[in-house]
């Protein structure tokens, strides 16, 4: 959880770091890799000693995929290097860039289910206001 939510925060804060400095000529990058051949999965991984048996019983499944896949992600660093250096080069950079197919996927999916949830409930989310809805 805390891995998913400083990510999810750190997005945030490039988005407003962005805007605050934007009228100084700086540009923020956020890159969002998907799974690529380090050692994160693997040997570097570092774990509490603290268990909780309800989350093991969820997680351990979790953390033998993740090791059996250490070394076997699609994601090459080289690539991903080359590619930050390319990205650096530009007078526009993306605000957001993800890296590997798997990150595409997943982000897109994620995007996916925000919409339909902004779509879902949009009728209660304009009832909170005090004037008609303007056509969207």
């Amino acid at each position: 959880m805390h891995y998913c939510a400083s990510k999810f925060a750190l997005e945030g804060i490039s988005e407003s770091l962005a805007k605050e400095v934007e009228p100084f000529g700086i540009k923020v990058m956020a890159l969002a890799p998907g799974s690529f051949r380090t050692e994160w999965a693997g040997r570097s991984m570092v774990r509490a000693n603290r268990h909780i048996a309800d989350y093991d019983a969820v997680f351990d499944p979790i953390r033998e995929a993740r090791k059996a896949k250490s070394g076997l992600q699609a994601g090459a660093p080289d690539k991903a290097a080359q590619v930050l250096l390319e990205l650096l080069e530009l007078d526009e950079p993306p605000l957001h860039m993800l890296l590997g197919n798997d990150a595409l996927k997943l982000v897109r999916s994620r995007t996916q289910d925000f919409i339909a949830q902004i779509d879902k409930w949009e009728s209660i989310s304009r009832t909170t206001d005090n004037s008609t809805p303007q056509a969207t």
